[in-house]
């Protein structure tokens, strides 16, 4: 293992973390897809080809992300804003609609397709960072601190809002926490939030006086996942199929599990490689296995935290701590969601659900934090070579 890991600049524990969930991925994606092969047929082996190539595209770009200095990461967070913005809006237009949701964008000549969002959430994150840097002595400024910060996030998080509410709320909610950390203002922070729920109030007012206009198309698959999520009456059994079979399948897993393939009730999960991927997990390898997944993702998040905290650079730290919260948040939300905690949404399990973009972005995302543990790792073997040097001088 050594020798392998010698070639990984950065943090080794986030390597071998990494290593590990993309491995298991494959192991778990070829037993989570029956109701795949179901809907839209194929087999299974089909499933598992198409998700390996993402996960050598996805290890490829961390790799080489890894080795770039992070100083090009700053330098090319506007860019990368403004083709996150060129995505969701193509995508607004001429996407690809999925279960109702037109969130994908079709690659021409491969059976592929890619979610601007995933990409969009990260280009977000990367040049709110930067912009926070560069406003850093104007914070307290509405006209040229806070409403600059801000407007990008409107951009991007109304774009995605239309077609994945949880998405674009957990990113707004991340930016948001940004900012506290930068030290705008509470009562800066709290007023955007008031009018913000004033302005989606309003949207869904004049969505349901209006309903020829589809401002929210989804709107009415977000009420019924909230209402049936709180039904205890038991008369939407139905409708609350998902959600019931995901909490029945943690419940037959045990602290065991029932072996791998060997579970049943991710045959009437839709998502079950997916969004209820924890479901489908603890019931093929028991709620044991389903513990050390989640202090896997805490140390995971310790070690990212880490990387920021001790950077030099304020850029970094920003950036560093929204990579941390937004995997945290999407793994933490899809196994609120399988418990029955959350109302069901789109969130899949970080580096081991099913998915092209998701599972790229995701490595791209940490490639960038190794980009930072590399550059902090060769400043402190500098330092010590230094410190040798003068030490022999002195002799």
């Amino acid at each position: 293992m050594k020798e392998y890991l010698k070639y990984l600049k950065g943090d080794r524990v986030i390597w071998i973390i990494t290593l590990i969930m993309l491995a298991f991925s494959l192991v778990s994606v070829y037993s989570f897809v029956p109701i795949l092969v179901k809907i839209e047929g194929g087999t299974p082996i089909k499933y598992l080809f198409k998700h390996f190539t993402y996960v050598i595209i996805a290890f490829i770009a961390m790799y080489w992300i890894h080795k770039k200095d992070s100083k090009y990461i700053s330098q090319l967070s506007k860019f990368g804003f403004y083709l996150g913005v060129g995505l969701l809006i193509f995508t607004f237009f001429f996407g690809s609609t999925v279960n109702g949701a037109g969130r994908w964008i079709r690659i021409p000549f491969v059976s592929l397709t890619f979610q601007s969002s995933d990409f969009a959430k990260l280009a977000l994150i990367i040049y709110v960072s930067r912009l926070m840097v560069k406003k850093k002595d104007k914070m307290n400024s509405w006209k040229e601190g806070f409403w600059p910060l801000m407007l990008p996030i409107f951009v991007i998080c109304g774009l995605i809002v239309k077609d994945n509410f949880s998405t674009a709320a957990i990113l707004f909610f991340i930016c948001l926490l940004l900012l506290f950390v930068g030290k705008i203002p509470f009562g800066k922070i709290a007023l955007v939030v008031g009018g913000g729920i004033v302005c989606l109030g309003i949207v869904i007012a004049i969505h349901k006086a209006v309903p020829a206009l589809h401002l929210l198309p989804r709107y009415e698959t977000w009420e019924n996942r909230i209402t049936n999520s709180f039904d205890e009456s038991g008369e939407n059994v139905i409708a609350n199929a998902q959600a019931l079979n995901a909490q029945l399948a943690i419940f037959s897993g045990g602290i065991r599990g029932q072996g791998v393939g060997d579970g049943k009730l991710k045959e009437y999960l839709p998502e079950a490689y997916a969004d209820f991927y924890y479901s489908s997990f603890v019931e093929e390898f028991g709620s044991i296995s389903a513990v050390i997944l989640l202090l896997m993702y805490l140390i995971l998040l310790y070690r990212i935290m880490k990387i920021g905290l001790n950077s030099q650079n304020l850029f970094e730290t920003y950036t560093c701590i929204g990579i941390g919260i937004l995997l945290l948040m999407q793994a933490s939300v899809n196994m609120l969601v399988c418990t029955g905690v959350f109302p069901v949404t789109g969130q899949n399990m970080p580096l081991l659900a099913m998915g092209g973009s998701a599972l790229i972005m995701t490595c791209v995302a940490l490639g960038i934090v190794q980009s930072i543990a590399n550059k902090q790792t060769k400043s402190e073997d500098k330092e010590k070579r230094d410190k040798n040097s003068n030490a022999f001088i002195q002799k």
